[in-house]
């Protein structure tokens, strides 16, 4: 056993309190064409406010909350069908009340004309690109007429506001139409991607009760097709009150007792698009936590939050709208995937690519990039740092000179990996890194059009975000690491979670360290100058000898090396010192006698000799979610002793057979 942790008075870290590098400076002339711009000068005009720059406009987004939203409601023209009252008749969290009275859709908003986004006709709505070559196109004028077929389809299978309808299906273009039908019906949507277990997937909609199923029968994966049925004929015997199952013919065959997709839509071609007006906070869709340790949570959010939220977040941070292409890589699963389809809010084209990121290699999403000429490009982390590994050098291979903004989520972008995006894709290229969740299905911290990039940073709170971090007593602290808390409420804030009548299970989820404040889970450190850094979950901190560090610090020293393909950190303390673990995914050929003397060096001179760990461990994987996030939390329960079965849901994870080392590991003795 290492040493290691020996008092030293390299222990402490110093703060460097000096700005970083910049990687990209905002251009003034850009910057004035923006819709940012514009909506500064639309507040002077139309409101009497004059903000001079980024922050004076975050001040006021969050000191004028109520004030603020309404400006983004006009602004974009959001469609009432009943005039809001008081816009924050409420402000307590939990509990905020947002524009009172109001009714609207979210699907009218998507389909029909905002400000600043005609969406005539014959403007292309999406772009699809399957991993096989399948493609497809469809004009906002195909998209709404398929919209209005499926939403007759839906209300003749007896679909009315309220009711639930699921999918499971991948990114393509019947999944995002049949979303926009049961929006526009008032009912409510929730999707799982189709590589999702039977046990995940029913652990999911069970709890939503649907009354309609739409599934694929089939997917193309890595090369290989994948025959959905077998999971549909067992799912569907697990959710009460399903009524109706549609089968879409996207690769495989028929399915015994379900109507055919396409069927409906020809039987209602025709059919007039219509909205079902609904009250601000009803149901839009639910999303689910990882559900690694219990069944997940099904977070409910609402039309109106979610409509006012995205045409703040896709115009006005993003400076997404007519004319661009906005990808993302995602599958139905993720959060993600309902912010990229949201796109269509502001009018630009959706870029829907639905496969591996890595078949045939990993330049496959930069050629998707270059074929459909992407101007907004938006991935992982991970996705990022494998790149970098592979020496991949996109702009020099593919022509990127659509490409303006490049976004990360997902996990804490390293400084690397910031370096690698300048370097690799274009210096012109403004790196978006943004953290936000599931939780409110949008960005708290990001980037905007006219604040710079700095290495290794996140460039602002968004707005409307109250974004603080607070040390251990509830204080907010600047350019020292706390926990991220908001201290206003969002519109976009989850109505409920499903089944919590009284609403104890979201109070304890986000309340109960500090009452009347939203604790995200992550621990941050706010700039003076707004900025913010991300060390990674609050609940697996690092904490040796009171020296607390975030994981992703050490992942980024760790996964700098070549030979490391992927770790997992691990501190076994709870009140009392404990061992300090690191497991590592070596690349092939790679021996850790060779290795771990130049880790432990690098780890003590990066970081301190407190977060050297006791022990490297060699395994086979690390265990991830369906949705790619490290298990550290569930591994951390199972290293202390507890139950694997208590500790984590296998049917969570996306490669449950990685868990076996760290049980054994546990139980070794």
């Amino acid at each position: 056993m290492s040493t290691d942790g020996a008092d030293s008075a390299d222990d402490a870290r110093p703060a460097d309190h000096a700005a970083p590098e910049v990687l990209w400076q905002p251009d003034a002339d850009r910057v004035e064409a923006s819709r940012i711009a514009d909506f500064r000068r639309w507040l002077r005009d139309d409101r009497g406010v004059s903000v001079a720059d980024y922050d004076q406009l975050w001040s006021y987004s969050v000191e004028k909350l109520p004030e603020f939203w309404s400006a983004v409601a006009d602004y974009f023209g959001v469609r009432w069908h009943d005039a809001p009252g008081e816009v924050l008749s409420d402000a307590r969290m939990p509990g905020a009340r947002w524009f009172t009275g109001g009714t609207l859709n979210y699907a009218e908003h998507a389909l029909l004309p905002v400000a600043g986004a005609e969406k005539g006709d014959d403007e292309l709505a999406v772009v699809f690109h399957r991993e096989d070559g399948v493609e497809r196109r469809l004009t906002y004028g195909t998209l709404r007429a398929e919209v209005a077929s499926a939403r007759a389809a839906l209300r003749a299978l007896g679909v009315g506001k309220g009711d639930r309808v699921v999918a499971l299906a991948p990114n393509c273009p019947q999944t995002l139409v049949a979303f926009l039908a049961a929006a526009s019906l008032g009912a409510i949507w929730s999707s799982c991607s189709p590589d999702f277990g039977v046990r995940a997937v029913a652990d999911r909609f069970a709890q939503i009760e649907p009354t309609v199923l739409i599934a694929v029968n089939g997917y193309v994966y890595n090369g290989r097709s994948f025959d959905v049925r077998p999971t549909i004929e067992r799912l569907r015997a697990q959710l009460p009150g399903l009524e109706n199952t549609v089968v879409v013919d996207y690769e495989g065959g028929r399915v015994p007792g379900a109507l055919d997709w396409d069927t409906l839509l020809a039987e209602h071609a025709g059919a007039e698009l219509e909205f079902e007006p609904v009250p601000f906070d009803h149901p839009l869709w639910v999303l689910y936590s990882s559900g690694t340790t219990g069944l997940p949570k099904g977070i409910v959010q609402g039309h109106g939050g979610i409509t006012v939220e995205h045409l703040k977040a896709l115009a006005l941070h993003s400076d997404l709208g007519p004319g661009e292409r906005f990808f993302w890589f995602t599958t139905t699963g993720w959060m993600m995937w309902n912010f990229l389809v949201s796109g269509l809010l502001v009018g630009t084209t959706i870029v829907l690519y639905d496969g591996s990121p890595g078949y045939p290699d990993l330049r496959t999403l930069w050629r998707l990039a270059e074929e459909h000429r992407v101007t907004y490009f938006g991935t992982s982390a991970p996705f990022v740092q494998s790149c970098l590994k592979e020496h991949l050098r996109p702009a020099a291979e593919f022509d990127l000179s659509s490409l303006r903004a490049l976004g990360s989520t997902g996990a804490p972008l390293t400084v690397e990996g910031f370096r690698w995006i300048a370097d690799e894709v274009g210096h012109d290229v403004q790196i978006c890194s943004v953290s936000g969740g599931t939780d409110l299905c949008t960005a708290i911290v990001g980037a905007a059009p006219d604040v710079p990039v700095w290495l290794g940073e996140l460039s602002c709170r968004v707005l409307g975000a109250a974004v603080a971090a607070y040390d251990d007593a509830g204080h907010a602290v600047t350019d020292e690491v706390g926990e991220l808390v908001l201290t206003k409420p969002m519109p976009s804030m989850p109505v409920s979670f499903w089944n919590d009548p009284d609403g104890s299970r979201l109070r304890e989820a986000y309340f109960e360290d500090f009452p009347g404040r939203w604790r995200h889970g992550d621990w941050v450190k706010i700039t003076d100058r707004g900025s913010a850094v991300i060390y990674g979950r609050s609940d697996s901190t690092l904490n040796r000898g009171g020296v607390r560090m975030g994981t992703s610090e050490f992942y980024r020293v760790v996964e700098g090396f070549d030979e490391v393909r992927d770790s997992l950190v691990i501190d076994t303390s709870a009140g009392e010192e404990g061992e300090l673990l690191c497991f590592l995914v070596l690349a092939d050929g790679t021996a850790l006698d060779d290795l771990e003397p130049r880790l432990r060096t690098e780890l003590r001179k990066a970081l301190s000799p407190r977060h050297v760990p006791d022990r490297f461990i060699p395994v086979d994987a690390v265990p991830r979610t369906l949705n790619g996030k490290k298990c550290e939390v569930p591994v951390k329960k199972i290293l202390k002793g507890v139950d694997p079965d208590r500790a984590v849901s296998r049917d969570a994870l996306a490669n449950p057979e990685a868990l076996e080392p760290f049980v054994a590991y546990a139980g070794r003795e």
